[in-house]
């Protein structure tokens, strides 16, 4: 005979996994609407002064504005963090947490490593050496990236289903950019290579960062995770690597950074851009503790879309033939990875494979 608790059990797993699954696949869908939205006001922050009055031509100068504005804007996402957490009364789970440097922090300072420095820095570098059209594009394969460090990592599966919505996915939005890409990079730039190296940095960070923080994130809430994240974050910048530019180098990094929090446009578009980005990243790292890093990261390369969209609405240009185009694989390839079953999407990690310990 059927045993009764053993068939509630199992009801309520499913229902379970099925909350999980859409949850998850929600809080990824933020994370690209967000995304997305913040190309514009990162974007207009290089039009302000005193960022536009550098020279394109002038590398170590925009190299160092870019550090300084990388660094303002992860003290700003900090502030917009810590009332999240305030409202939701965390604050002491974020300092219980970012004392445990050994056992769990210390996944974050290396995701902050791989997300700041190296993602958000490289993304400004893009923005400011090419465009916004290409730093968006730059950082389309970091979804594979992440699910490759996942699989190779700490063994989560790649279903032939997540597989190919995230083909699907990538195909969509370069089909969408494309075409503006190459609009885009015609103009002799003799230091775009600079920008080409910022997307590559971009896509390399924001793979690698969502699989080392989801190390983190199995012993640890996501709202306190990305709270110390960008902690850690703003040490890097402040302690280290700004003090060391300022003290071996000419560039002034003083001159850029009071300038920057004294004018009010350009300290507005960071405050914009921040606040876009802080709820951004939360939505992100909820996702990768319910549907895995591969799968929230694919889900959230919608940013692309989202992006167009945004840039449309703010500058009355609307889409070319070939967004419709892209907007339909996109949404097919989320589709492609929504219908995966709920117990598919929880099973992600090989129970017989050992991943390392926190």
């Amino acid at each position: 005979m059927p045993n009764p608790s053993h068939e509630s059990l199992t009801i309520a797993l499913d229902k379970h996994y099925l909350r999980n699954q859409h949850w998850g696949f929600m809080w990824a869908l933020w994370t690209a609407v967000l995304w997305g939205a913040w190309y514009v006001p990162g974007t207009a922050l290089w039009s302000e002064y005193p960022y536009v009055e550098i020279a394109a031509d002038h590398q170590s100068m925009r190299l160092a504005a870019t550090a300084v504005m990388t660094w303002i804007h992860a003290i700003a996402v900090f502030m917009f963090l810590l009332l999240w957490n305030t409202v939701l009364g965390k604050v002491k789970d974020y300092g219980r947490t970012i004392i445990r440097f050994k056992t769990i922090s210390k996944w974050y300072a290396l995701a902050s490593l791989c997300g700041g420095p190296l993602a958000i820095f490289g993304s400004y570098m893009a923005m400011g050496f090419i465009g916004p059209v290409f730093a968006a594009i730059s950082s389309l394969l970091y979804p594979v990236i992440g699910a490759i460090i996942a699989r190779l990592w700490y063994k989560e599966k790649i279903s032939r289903r997540a597989a190919l919505g995230m083909c699907i996915i990538i195909i969509g939005g370069m089909v969408i950019y494309g075409p503006s890409l190459f609009g885009e990079t015609n103009v002799a730039n003799p230091n775009a290579w600079l920008g080409y190296l910022g997307g590559i940095m971009s896509a390399i960070g924001w793979g690698t960062e969502g699989a080392v923080a989801a190390r983190a994130m199995d012993v640890s809430d996501p709202d306190v995770g990305i709270h110390c994240r960008f902690s850690f974050e703003i040490l890097f910048w402040g302690i280290f690597i700004l003090p060391v530019i300022a003290l071996f180098t000419d560039l002034p990094i003083k001159y850029l950074i009071i300038n920057t929090i004294t004018h009010s446009k350009a300290i507005l578009w960071i405050i914009l851009a921040s606040a876009t980005h802080a709820y951004c990243y939360t939505a992100f790292y909820k996702s990768f503790s319910l549907i895995g890093v591969g799968r929230g990261e694919a889900i959230g390369n919608l940013y692309a879309v989202f992006a167009l969209i945004f840039i449309a609405a703010f500058t009355l240009q609307f889409p070319q033939w070939y967004f419709v185009i892209g907007l339909i694989l996109t949404m097919i390839g989320s589709f492609v990875m929504f219908s995966e079953s709920a117990e598919s999407v929880v099973t992600l990690r090989d129970v017989n494979e050992s991943g390392p310990r926190i």
